[in-house]
């Protein structure tokens, strides 16, 4: 997309950069632009000067929409639940700290107030905090009001007994928990299952108040599998009037997660660049820097995502080198009717774990209109779906509830359940090969074979994989598989690295890949030898060409 075809609103909240008049029929949101205006500059050049000197307009109109956005005849805002995406480096932290700072000592003090920063670590919670501090240290009329607890990263009110708490995503909360203000920082850092928990309970805590907010300020992440994509998605429903929701206020500085390759800006645009990062119009943020960044991106493609995700606020749902184009993966999902394919040919693949973790077994099937079917059967041990969620950041429990996973009894994966699967399949179907990963696979194969079934080693190196993964990334490419939107393997593909060697063969590489990968492993082999094979029976090769025999 050229620069000039960008449509400014399209990639940024057009409201915070024009004139139009907002709400705010109380003055609230006057008094807290105002009270924010005068906290001290901590760092940089212009530390000591008052915070006016750097307070952008798009944040002020931001602040002012808030907290002005009032119920005239009590007090009470209108928005409950912000979510700001901004790309790094464009002053979030100078949004967090003057907002908190309002809430523990300022216009929106309230009695016994409880401000929480939540973060992925206790240093990531640090950084708000000790801003914060300076900021009161070294204004003599705040330091007089606030008692400062170090070794806890705490702040209190004297006149309020408001306080002020850094929390990383592990924090026990107590019973007594009130949260008037809640600040979550970077969400996109914080792990998925016990970062959803933090924020569930502390947004419950928050029904005990008359007037709370929360708020999160974050960068956009990879994976979506995550508390964080779960909320970027949802803010964009709301952005588009998919959701009606008018206690939630999305501000979104970055493209749709829909737009494909061919839609994005050029990420080496600057016109693009000042689009989504306000901080390079207001002077903050320098573009020396960031250029500087791009070039070796441009000279390094490994790190081009990383550029794409921190300073174009484009969110990242592959692994670290994309096999699949996640347009192209979700242009396929078309449900399966795996019924009409029976006794038709079929390929099975099976990666099977170590005992505590996903196996999968995938079947593709031709269909009649030259397109092929893949469908997963996804194993974990029952024992393990809470632990596994913990671990994985997926909701196992859930999928196993909706039949997206077979729950195996006890602690381990039952390979006798694997086995019935694949012979229950294989009674379907004319079954051409069963392509097993021979890494803890003996067993499962002599079964197979003692029966008569076509299962062969499918090793994983580049010999092996290179053909059968290209051939199931052109397939995929071309429109001409159906997965039927099954959220395992979907998970699974997005979640798939890249090992490339010299000659430019690639594998799959699990090592690297950032979370499961078993059931992509598993269709790539069998989608990638039914395309192969072009849908038909295989034939059987005579004992000249398994010697390696050409015979004329």
């Amino acid at each position: 997309m050229a620069s000039s075809a960008i449509n400014p609103s399209d990639v940024r909240p057009e409201w915070l950069f024009d004139d139009r008049p907002l709400p705010d029929p109380l003055g609230y949101g006057d008094r807290m632009v105002r009270f924010i205006k005068n906290l001290t500059i901590t760092e940089g050049p212009l530390a000591g000067q008052p915070l006016s000197r750097v307070l952008a307009g798009w944040q002020e109109r931001l602040i002012r929409y808030i907290y002005g956005n009032v119920d005239p005849e009590t007090g009470l805002r209108y928005i409950r639940d912000v979510a700001v995406w901004i790309p790094t480096g464009n002053g979030k932290t100078t949004i967090c700290a003057g907002i908190s700072l309002g809430h523990l000592v300022g216009p929106q003090v309230e009695a016994a107030g409880q401000v929480f920063s939540a973060a992925s670590s206790q240093y990531q919670a640090g950084i708000l905090y000790e801003i914060m501090r300076r900021t009161v240290t070294r204004d003599p009329a705040l330091d007089r009001r606030v008692k400062i607890t170090e070794h806890e990263k705490q702040m209190k009110h004297h006149g309020s007994d408001s306080f002020m708490k850094a929390l990383s995503h592990d924090a026990e909360l107590n019973e007594g928990t009130n949260a008037s203000l809640l600040l979550g920082d970077e969400i996109h850092a914080w792990p998925a299952v016990s970062g959803r928990k933090l924020w569930r309970a502390l947004r419950k805590s928050q029904g005990k108040r008359a007037n709370p907010l929360a708020m999160t300020i974050s960068t956009a992440g990879e994976g979506t599998n995550n508390f964080a994509f779960d909320r970027y998605r949802y803010s964009w429903r709301v952005h588009r009037r998919e959701v009606d929701d008018p206690y939630f206020l999305p501000v979104i500085f970055g493209p749709p997660p829909e737009w494909t390759e061919d839609e994005l800006p050029d990420w080496r645009d600057e016109d693009y660049w000042r689009l989504v990062n306000p901080a390079l119009s207001d002077g903050f943020l320098d573009i020396t820097a960031l250029r500087q960044e791009a070039n070796e991106a441009a000279n390094m493609p490994s790190e081009v995502p990383a550029f794409r995700r921190y300073h174009l606020n484009e969110w990242q749902t592959g692994g670290a080198v994309s096999w699949l184009r996640p347009d192209a993966w979700r242009a396929c999902g078309e449900a399966v009717d795996l019924a009409a394919a029976e006794g038709g040919p079929a390929w099975i693949a099976a990666d099977l774990s170590s005992t505590e973790d996903l196996t999968a077994v995938v079947v593709a099937v031709p269909r009649d209109d030259g397109t092929f079917g893949v469908v997963p059967y996804c194993f974990v041990p029952e024992a393990n779906l809470a632990i596994r969620e913990e671990q994985d950041g997926v909701p196992y429990p859930r999928w196993a509830k909706e039949g997206w996973i077979i729950p195996t009894p006890g602690p381990v994966v039952d390979y006798d359940m694997v086995v019935r699967t694949i012979k229950d399949l294989a009674a379907r179907f004319a079954v051409q090969e069963i392509l097993v990963d021979p890494w803890n696979a003996q067993a499962v194969l002599n079964d197979l074979q003692n029966d008569g079934l076509p299962a062969v080693k499918h090793r994983q190196g580049y010999g092996s994989m290179h053909p059968v993964m290209t051939e199931a990334q052109r397939q995929v490419r071309l429109g001409h598989v159906a997965h039927g939107d099954h959220p395992v393997l979907t998970w699974c593909v997005h979640n798939v690295a890249v090992d490339r060697d010299p000659a430019g063969n690639i594998k799959p590489n699990k090592a690297r890949s950032r979370e499961r990968i078993d059931a992509a492993v598993a269709m790539i082999m069998a989608l990638g030898r039914a395309a192969e094979m072009g849908g038909a029976p295989a034939r059987k090769e005579s004992v000249y060409e398994q010697r390696g025999i050409t015979v004329v």
